[in-house]
């Protein structure tokens, strides 16, 4: 799993004293003045989660949220905050924040909370890569294939394919094998649920 936690809050013993703790906790640390700073080093390549102060001079706490989430860098954001209050805690939550919390906070709960947000993290990152994966091995397909592949993934025998596409059952049958061996597929479902998870089927423009 993943233990990298950002902490980004101005006030420097409030860093001092919760990257001490996080680090006693196996956690690596990285620990941020403002939101600007954070900005300055932060990439579609950064992991962990963020620990985030609300209010900040320059760029406020849920400023940065939107930043970020404007940027595609999708980071698991925890609020602690001196000065929370329920409207800016609902609207960081609906932004998608992991969750908000107010100091003082026990150690064990902030702890528990980070874990989580670590661990959907490494979830979702882990999707991120299969996707990825998935879209450069559907790449490799030639035009036929892939016209082969949207049909198949939509149900169509054999037959029917040569019929739509114009060509013989047996094309057909050597088509999709190639399709089998370059998306590593063994079954039909196999190649369903990778259609589905890359959002092509329910759609009338299959990626291409």
């Amino acid at each position: 799993m993943t233990r990298r936690v950002h902490i980004i809050d101005d006030e420097e013993t409030f860093r001092v004293a919760i990257g001490r703790l996080l680090r006693a906790h196996g956690y690596d640390t990285a620990e941020y003045p403002s939101a600007e700073r954070f900005l300055e080093q932060v990439s579609g390549r950064t992991n962990g989660c963020i620990l985030l102060d609300v209010a900040m001079p320059g760029l406020s706490g849920p400023e940065l949220q939107a930043r970020l989430s404007a940027a595609s860098i999708h980071l698991p954001i925890v609020f602690l905050t001196g000065h929370g209050d329920v409207p800016t805690s609902v609207r960081a939550i609906k932004a998608g924040a992991e969750d908000f919390l107010v100091k003082p906070i026990a150690g064990t709960e902030l702890i528990e909370i980070i874990e989580k947000a670590l661990a959907r993290h490494d979830k979702q990152h882990a999707h991120l890569e299969w996707i990825d994966d998935a879209r450069a091995m559907l790449a490799t397909l030639t035009p036929r294939e892939r016209e082969v592949f949207d049909q198949v993934v939509r149900g169509k025998l054999n037959k029917q394919t040569a019929h739509l596409l114009g060509i013989t059952e047996r094309t057909i049958k050597a088509h999709r094998q190639r399709i089998f061996d370059k998306l590593k597929a063994h079954t039909v479902a196999e190649l369903v649920s990778l259609a589905e998870r890359l959002g092509i089927l329910g759609t009338e423009g299959a990626e291409r």
